[in-house]
């Protein structure tokens, strides 16, 4: 046999099924393009050396695996419908004489045809569209992009390294299928249908289960750590109850559709029923598949977005103050000292700047974490938890965070009176409904009342637990609670006692930052002759650029990640549609002989498909309702607790992509119906 014969009967093959082929090509060339995207960021050095690049790199190294992961399973999927397209013709090959040795070697060639043309081209898209991907990074950490135009040669390589990887993998499943099929099988391969499947309603109610504590765990969740932890498990729990419920459920509702002799018994109904059920195993577990990926297109969009925009906000809300100095220290006469050493140490560089100090807030306190179970308050028990005791005792994790009655007053403006053990409180992410406190059975406090007033403190946004604030009547009762924390927790791990001054300035961005290098300057030049003090020095505008890199790293990931899980959804709604169109066909022939007209089988058609891709698109917006309390508990992770934004976002990403999926869904029918005519 020629050699050159192989090659031939591989490029026909392609050639004489472009309806499956050109598809196939497309989506694979944009999946590589992706990939040579994401990796191509987060090697780029012109983006390594933009404020908030090591940031942003960062968050899309996160990213790689997972594209590739989808690259992977995406690829496979594709080709399980061109093995099954492709049956027949290689049953017909094994018929007249030729080998499976024989078969596998035109296999070969075709996944080498294809392996170059999706190599060649999605780093061809990669490369051209790279400059682009890195303006808009650029411009989403508001930095100048370089105008140099480069290949980043580790990214050609790991791309390079997962195509041929997949398509070795593709090509040994596929030889894997012709070896081990007869020639019979492989000849009546595309026609091979499904057994119309029975109601298990067993595995349906599992599913309906398992949603339903999925959704139990996202609406009863409370605080952000645990939503974090929450999250993973919720997660699995979708999945497979999307899964059971789409396979299992679609057909227990398809029977329960025929038992019911007013709809089913209608021409429209009838055709479209019988023949969901007919073969709802593989339906169910396709639109399973596009209701996760649409579910997840949602979920990275809305929140990653509603961080973007609400950045701001975020960045006002963890620093609330222009700059803002802290000092600890391991005793409280050193951090009232602290105090005016701050004062000294500020006023130098400002007046120096013709600067002065607006909106002052100062304080000292004293943070330290406990285990809470209703009015008790143990910090033993927390220096004993370990390992997975952790996780079970994470819904009892509170911060105590202790002033004194003055300081409160001088910050609030209010007059307040507390006697001998007594204090205010104030709980922030949090219900208190004790009327007394006891720590460890070392301090009796009676709650006096609960204040609503607290320190503004940027620290309140970034924790991830309940924070109690405490008024304590004097500076006598924080000491002492500062030693027995100290006692119990020892030298290393001890909180220590805070003095912080707070100010806004008058002058610009670039000014800010200028002041908030010299008063970093400053403390560190006085450190040698206070060397118990422990400093920071934090300035809004130095930070500003760290936010815009992590919310900006983040919205353009959800983006990048939208876009491979769009492809995904794509390409499932159209061989889904494309195998039923092939299978329908003959199925329509027949009914048109017995006298059906084209707009009966074009009604029940629409009946048919309408009702098959409005399920996916259904069902994501109600798993997006009830992850929506765990999407707000992680937001405020970062600092958002705009509800109002995030519903906004929610519910536009949601209708936007509405109208996206429409049309996805009108584009993909097409072929069908041309394939059914």
């Amino acid at each position: 046999m020629k050699m050159n014969l192989y090659p031939k009967l591989a490029w026909h093959g392609i050639s004489k099924n472009k309806k499956t082929y050109v598809p196939f090509l497309l989506t694979s060339i944009g999946l590589v393009m992706m990939f040579y995207i994401v990796s191509y960021l987060t090697y780029n050095k012109s983006v390594k050396q933009m404020r908030g690049g090591d940031d942003m790199q960062m968050i899309l190294s996160w990213g790689v695996p997972v594209v590739a992961f989808f690259v992977v399973i995406f690829l496979f999927y594709m080709n399980s419908f061109l093995m099954r397209r492709r049956k027949t013709e290689f049953g017909l090959y094994n018929i007249l004489g030729m080998g499976k040795s024989n078969i596998a070697r035109i296999l070969l060639w075709q996944n080498f045809m294809l392996l170059v043309v999706s190599a060649a081209g999605g780093l061809g898209m990669g490369i051209l569209l790279s400059k682009l991907a890195e303006l808009c990074a650029a411009k989403m950490l508001s930095n100048q992009a370089s105008l140099v135009f480069v290949i980043e040669p580790y990214a050609v390589r790991n791309t390079l390294i997962l195509t041929v990887l997949s398509f070795v993998l593709i090509l040994l499943y596929s030889l894997g299928q012709i070896h081990v099929a007869k020639p019979v099988e492989l000849l009546h391969g595309e026609k091979t249908g499904e057994k119309p499947p029975k109601a298990r309603w067993i595995l349906a109610l599992i599913g309906v289960v398992l949603l339903g504590t999925a959704y139990y765990l996202a609406v009863t969740t409370r605080e952000p750590v645990q939503a974090l932890l929450v999250l993973f498990v919720a997660i699995v729990l979708v999945i497979i109850g999307s899964y059971l419920l789409f396979i299992c459920g679609s057909v227990a509702l398809c029977k329960m559709l025929q038992k019911n002799k007013k709809y089913y018994y209608k021409l429209n109904h009838f055709i479209s029923v019988s023949s969901m059920s007919y073969r709802m195993k593989r339906n169910g577990a396709s639109l399973a598949s596009i209701c996760i990926l649409s579910t997840g297109v949602l979920v990275m969009i809305s929140s990653s977005l509603c961080l973007r925009i609400g950045e701001d906000e975020s960045l006002h809300a963890r620093y609330p103050r222009d700059i803002e100095v802290s000092i600890l220290t391991k005793d409280y006469d050193q951090s009232i000292a602290a105090a005016s050493y701050i004062e000294q140490q500020v006023d130098a560089v400002l007046q120096a700047s013709h600067q002065t100090r607006k909106n002052e807030l100062a304080y000292n306190n004293l943070n330290f974490a406990a285990l809470r179970q209703g009015g008790d308050i143990s910090v033993k028990q927390y220096t004993e938890v370990s390992g997975t005791q952790y996780a079970e005792s994470i819904d009892k994790l509170v911060m105590l965070n202790i002033v004194t009655l003055d300081t409160y007053e001088k910050i609030t403006g209010t007059t307040e009176t507390l006697g001998e053990n007594e204090v205010l409180l104030h709980m922030f992410r949090g219900k208190y409904s004790d009327d007394s406190l006891n720590i460890d059975g070392q301090f009796q406090f009676h709650v006096q009342k609960q204040v609503d007033a607290y320190i503004e403190s940027g620290d309140n946004t970034a924790a991830t637990y309940p924070t109690m604030y405490l008024v304590v009547p004097d500076g006598d009762t924080m000491n002492r609670l500062y030693e027995y924390q100290y006692s119990v927790y020892g030298e290393k791990a001890a909180s220590s006692l805070q003095t912080c001054m707070g100010f806004d300035l008058s002058c610009n961005a670039d000014a800010q930052i200028q002041l908030t290098e010299k008063l970093i300057e400053q403390f560190a030049s006085g450190a040698e002759t206070h060397l118990d003090y422990f400093y920071e020095v934090k300035g809004l505008e130095m930070q500003r650029y760290s936010f815009y890199s992590l919310f900006g790293g983040l919205l353009f990931l959800g983006i990048l990640l939208s876009v491979v899980f769009l492809f995904g959804t794509v390409l499932i709604m159209y061989y889904k549609q494309i195998s039923e169109g092939y299978e329908d066909a003959a199925r329509f022939e027949i009914l048109q002989k017995v006298g059906m007209t084209r707009k009966e089988i074009k009604k029940s058609i629409n009946s048919q498909i309408l009702t098959v891709f409005a399920a996916p698109l259904l069902a994501s917006g109600v798993h997006l309702c009830f992850a929506f309390p765990l999407i707000q508990k992680l937001l405020l992770m970062f600092g958002l607790s705009n509800t109002p934004l995030l519903v906004g976002v929610t519910v536009g990403s949601y209708l936007i992509f509405g109208v996206l999926y429409a049309v996805m869904y009108k584009a993909t029918s097409r072929s069908y119906y041309q394939l059914v005519k």
